[in-house]
């Protein structure tokens, strides 16, 4: 029997859910207890006999209830939120095999010490791309348009008259659009501007893709000429040790004036004292976030008190449909890990 680890209130649904988005529609087991038996497994076939304990709280785990629930365990569930560190796995010790992420980062994750232990990894790319390219369209438009100054015009009375200038923002038609970045999340955020009248899409990358600058009207570009063009810069890259901090003071001073800076990817990936700078002295328009470091945001912290910049608590994945696809996701991970056998989305070490 597998001793398990969950640090989520999981539910392990059918995999075909995700026609209705409604989280009473799931045919699942749902793991509410902190320690039980059960069997986990796709319905309708044999399963795997598990002794599951779980952090059945919305709020983080507390370190010390971490190290002693991983203590002896085989598997672990966590989130992009639970540091897994040398010291956790010391106390998981050699039992401990697989270790699947919630999440399609993994910088919260000690990758080096878990490749010295052969652990495997999982993790749930590619069913939150749709989710994530539709919220930072939707959080470009609401930066660009001024959204949220807007609504509070409305809510303390600023709105007294209709005026030719008030309250304008940038449009998409005929702009020029950059993206750092153009993966699988970047293409999808790309396809879907598309529509909107954008003229051109200049990219970066660690190679251009031709098939993409056909279908898009596309340009693999240095990053230097993509800050300069561009009229709106969307950062959808990976966090690596190369892409901590590059958006920086230096990048942002070649930004248009009226420029607009989007970052779904990941916080660190933005020098966040050189962002404010910008957008305090008005080197750039605006700039609009759904990750930020750290996360969450302390209230008092000087970005939140900018009206042009828009932030959002990390929701990019969060539609009931995708987080339910990344919970399947991350158990079949899980199970086949155990198994020996070939895990839908392992990672790479």
């Amino acid at each position: 029997m597998f001793k398990l680890f969950f640090l989520v209130a999981l539910k392990y649904g059918d995999p075909n859910y995700g026609k209705t988005p409604y989280p009473e529609n799931l045919k699942s087991q749902t793991f509410y207890n902190r320690s039980h038996t059960c069997v986990l497994g796709q319905k309708g076939n044999a399963g795997t006999r598990c002794k599951v304990q779980q952090w059945d709280s919305d709020e983080p785990i507390p370190r010390a209830e971490l190290l002693k629930g991983i203590a002896g365990a085989h598997g672990l569930i966590c989130l992009l939120s639970d540091k897994i560190d040398k010291e956790v796995l010391d106390t998981a010790g050699p039992s401990l095999k697989v270790i699947s992420t919630l999440s399609v980062g993994f910088d919260h994750l000690a990758l080096d010490e878990i490749k010295k232990r052969g652990i495997r990894v999982g993790y749930t790319p590619d069913v939150l791309t749709d989710a994530t390219a539709e919220l930072t369209v939707a959080l470009l438009l609401t930066t660009c348009r001024r959204l949220p100054e807007a609504i509070q015009e409305v809510k303390n009375g600023g709105w007294k008259t209709w005026a030719p200038m008030w309250m304008c923002g940038y449009g998409l038609s005929n702009s020029t659009v950059g993206v750092i970045g153009l993966g699988r999340i970047g293409l999808a955020i790309a396809r879907r501007l598309k529509p909107f009248g954008v003229k051109k899409f200049l990219y970066t990358g660690r190679q251009p893709k031709p098939e993409c600058d056909e279908e898009l009207n596309a340009e693999f570009v240095s990053c230097e000429k993509l800050a300069e063009e561009s009229d709106f810069v969307i950062v959808s890259c990976s966090l690596t040790p190369k892409t901590v901090g590059f958006c920086n003071k230096d990048f942002f001073k070649k930004m248009k004036k009226t420029s607009i800076f989007i970052n779904t990817s990941r916080g660190s990936v933005v020098n966040q004292e050189d962002l404010y700078e910008a957008l305090a002295s008005g080197q750039i328009a605006a700039a609009g976030l759904d990750v930020t470091t750290p996360e969450p945001l302390p209230t008092d912290h000087p970005l939140l008190s900018l009206k042009n910049c828009v932030i959002l608590p990390h929701i990019g994945s969060a539609t009931y449909a995708t987080r339910n696809a990344m919970s399947v996701l991350n158990v079949n991970n899980l199970l086949k890990g155990l198994a020996g056998e070939e895990m839908p989305s392992e990672l790479k070490l």
